[in-house]
């Protein structure tokens, strides 16, 4: 189906397969680190202003952390479609076979589509007892249902920002990619202290300015996958379900879908649980936590996502020493990064709790329970990069059950049993016994399945 125009533009994507491995593993991953470390910008630097909004700061975090689970579902519905439908389409390049790469693309986007009106109307028409049951208080309540009420008229915009965005990285775009999330974030930060303080519109301000962030992000990744630039065209008429197409989508979606649909998961048990056994200062410290995890994590998902398309393309090709080279220089990088950035929340935990509050009973609580809560993440960059590889080579059910066992079989068990004989500290404790329970039985699942695929290559 390819004409000369788009011939041209496959270079892009065929030096996947040809550039040399280290500088081509830079290429892609720092501008993907980039813009993984910025996307969550539009969550940290909220959380940041709203942490220090004069006389209520504190509470008003906790009230906007409670919102959490809600913003980890509507990313990881654009997980679904993105991730499930990029690592598939880079395959397909790997074969040449653009046709069915842009099919790809267009039921993905059209998945987006259906998942953002759908999840617009659910959480707009329930949010008020759905923040209750994941751990909101009289108290934190009203700020919860302001920021959430406002964030959710961008659900549309973020779907496509960060669910095609993807596809844009895995045609070998990575700088593209970057920029689409550069340029929403630099606007997000510009906006919040307008909004938040200057307009004195609090968590609905900050609110406001991660929808208008997102909103430009959308148009620009909207512009370049309908433009001559990208390898495989975002078409209207793509965009009509295809039932075989919607299923491998689903196959290989369903894995990171879990793995942020469950976050959302794991928040809800943790807040109710400390809410419990602690109180509103306790859920408090748990915003932070995930926001410091996020800084930690988001970016080195950063190098798996640049490394990814890397590995689709070339288990498309047929290529398996590139395939096993990219895996090991990912597991060293991820490796190392979460153990020396989460060894700093070990050994000093103030470094990151002093970012988010200025309030000394929550600055001082945080760094009590900060240090056990991150143990068991400083070897976590092995899940990390085995999961990762398990998504690029199409292995939808050994990855579901990867993404499925640290949190629905693991963590959430631990946190509702182990309060019951250690009290509130029993929460903190069971994500480091469910990270490494974890890390153990996905290298081992790592080790038996890949040798098994690579015989068949």
């Amino acid at each position: 189906m390819q004409d000369t125009a788009v011939e041209k533009q496959g270079r892009q994507d065929e030096r996947l397969g040809s550039a040399p491995l280290g500088k081509l593993i830079v290429s892609m991953a720092l501008p993907a680190v980039a813009a993984q470390l910025i996307n969550v910008l539009y969550n940290i630097v909220d959380r940041i202003y709203i942490g220090h909004i004069p006389g209520h700061g504190d509470v008003a975090l906790t009230g906007v952390g409670v919102t959490f689970p809600i913003i980890m579902l509507v990313s990881a519905f654009s997980a679904f479609s993105g991730m499930g439908g990029a690592p598939l389409a880079s395959i397909e390049l790997g074969k040449k076979d653009y046709e069915k790469a842009e099919k790809i693309l267009g039921n993905s986007a059209g998945l987006i589509v259906l998942f953002s009106v759908l999840l617009t109307f659910f959480f707009s028409v329930f949010k008020t007892p759905i923040l209750y049951a994941f751990g909101a208080s009289e108290v934190t309540i009203g700020y919860a249902e302001s920021y959430i009420g406002v964030y959710l008229i961008g659900t549309i915009f973020v779907q496509i920002a960060l669910g095609l965005n993807t596809f844009i990285s895995g045609q070998g775009a990575s700088k593209t990619a970057m920029l689409s999330v550069l340029i929403g974030a630099m606007i997000n930060i510009c906006l919040d202290p307008v909004f938040i303080f200057l307009f004195g519109m609090g968590v609905k301000g900050a609110a406001l300015a991660t929808v208008i962030s997102q909103a430009v992000s959308a148009l620009w990744v909207a512009r370049f996958l309908t433009s001559k630039k990208s390898v495989i065209k975002l078409k209207v008429s793509n965009m009509r379900f295809e039932a075989s197409t919607v299923k491998l989508i689903a196959a290989l979606g369903i894995s990171p879908f879990i793995m942020q649909s469950t976050e959302s998961l794991v928040s809800i048990t943790l807040n109710s649980g400390l809410q419990k056994y602690g109180g509103d200062l306790y859920v408090g410290t748990m915003a932070i936590m995930t926001s410091v995890m996020q800084l930690i994590t988001i970016p080195l998902q950063g190098i798996t996502q640049g490394v990814q398309p890397i590995i689709s393309y070339n288990f498309g090709a047929g290529n398996k020493k590139r395939v096993k080279s990219a895996f090991l220089r990912m597991l060293a990088i991820t490796f190392t990064g979460m153990f020396v950035f989460c060894g700093i929340a070990v050994v000093s935990p103030g470094v990151y709790a002093g970012i988010f509050t200025s309030n000394e009973a929550l600055t001082k609580l945080t760094v009590q329970v900060m240090p056990t809560y991150f143990l068991g993440m400083t070897i976590f960059g092995i899940q990390s990069a085995c999961q990762a590889t398990f998504i690029a080579l199409g292995q939808a059910k050994v990855s579901m059950f990867i993404a499925l066992l640290r949190k629905v079989i693991l963590l959430i068990p631990l946190a509702i049993i182990l309060p019951k004989f250690m009290g509130v500290m029993g929460i903190y404790r069971a994500e480091p016994v469910a990270d490494v329970l974890s890390v153990f039985t996905t290298s081992v699942l790592f080790l038996i399945t890949v040798k098994k695929i690579f015989k068949t290559m």
